[in-house]
């Protein structure tokens, strides 16, 4: 099948589609992770992107549905430089695509691609699978709705508050498309969840009577969560207070800091953090945003940074009992597991 894909700047790639004719447009990003394509596709935080893997194999070990970050994939579209159409185990990429109405390109010089999103920034795309008309994917891509402008977390969360029994703490959970293993992380050491809405009032959640607030991953620009960033700036001082990647994003402008959008974002399993003892960590990523250390308020510190440009992965505020990291320690990229550090602490700020 025939496919091209389209950048706003008027670059294009052709290769072969794969999944279900059609076209989708979104904010093109590239992630550098080796394993875990399934898991990175169902990753609700990818909702309204367009997904570039930079390793040049995808497939080769089929669907796992085990590792499934949600129910469904929510990624746009799927770039990748070779499928591997006939996995040694469970069903292929190409058949799961093809089964569930996705768009998915192959054949592309994903190198190249990269090199274009990491020396001008992210743009965005668009992908036309059964067509070669590249003229009419780089106008979609020109007419599709930059992601600052989007609110993608109402379609991500859960609509109705639902509760996951533990014999430990009460957490209050926001969802703002929460990954399943964070809910697992939280589980596994006993949380007693009730997760909410994004957009629930500070009196709903305090009725619950919970122990501390956590709040989730999410998808698009963080400012665009003006019901959250209400509820949490109304929580804090309240409640022990912690947050993961769009969480931490949340916490920040709760608090009065501002949040900036980045060139490129960090996507991946292989992002090094530096911890304030001096460790340094290996950490599975996803963001696009980030908070501008500098305008945190006084009372808070910079917990973990970025080793590889120095922006903010970390902070808290020890009188407020905050703690948020930006990465995602539930995803355990290693070598040194930033789980156990991070849920472990929560819990005992709970105790």
């Amino acid at each position: 099948m025939k496919a091209v894909l389209g950048l706003e700047n008027g670059r294009y790639f052709f290769g072969e589609g794969f999944g279900v004719e059609g076209a989708t447009g979104g904010e093109l990003v590239f992630t550098t992770q080796m394993t875990g394509y399934m898991e990175a596709l169902t990753d609700p935080s990818y909702h309204g992107q367009i997904l570039l893997f930079t390793y040049p194999l995808i497939g080769n070990y089929g669907v796992d549905t085990e590792n499934f970050q949600s129910s469904r994939v929510w990624a746009g579209g799927c770039v990748i430089h070779e499928l591997c159409r006939k996995p040694a185990q469970n069903s292929s990429l190409e058949t799961f695509f093809e089964e569930h109405g996705l768009f998915g390109i192959s054949g592309v010089d994903t190198r190249n691609l990269t090199i274009c999103i990491r020396e001008q920034g992210t743009v965005r795309a668009a992908l036309l699978t059964g067509s070669d008309d590249w003229q009419a994917a780089v106008e979609l891509a020109r007419s599709t709705p930059d992601i600052t402008t989007q609110s993608l977390i109402p379609s991500v969360s859960c609509t109705e508050p639902w509760h996951k029994p533990g014999n430990g703490p009460r957490i209050a959970v926001l969802d703002l498309g929460i990954k399943t293993n964070m809910l697992k992380s939280l589980s596994s050491r006993g949380g007693d969840l009730y997760v909410f809405p994004h957009d629930t009032r500070a009196d709903e959640i305090l009725a619950c009577r919970p122990d501390g607030l956590f709040i989730s991953n999410g998808p698009g620009d963080p400012e665009q969560a003006k019901d959250t960033i209400k509820t949490v700036r109304e929580l804090i001082g309240q409640l022990p207070v912690f947050g993961i990647c769009m969480g931490n994003q949340i916490c920040g402008l709760s608090l009065g800091a501002e949040c900036r959008k980045m060139k490129f974002g960090h996507r991946g399993a292989n992002q090094p953090v530096r911890h304030i003892d001096g460790e340094i960590s290996i950490t599975s990523q996803n963001h696009g945003f980030v908070v501008d250390g500098e305008t945190l308020p006084e009372g808070c510190r910079i917990t973990f940074v970025n080793c590889n440009d120095g922006s903010l992965e970390g902070f808290e505020d020890p009188s407020l009992n905050i703690n948020c990291v930006q990465f995602h320690p539930e995803a355990h990229a290693g070598p040194h597991d930033t789980e156990k550090r991070y849920f472990d602490n929560m819990f005992r700020r709970m105790a």
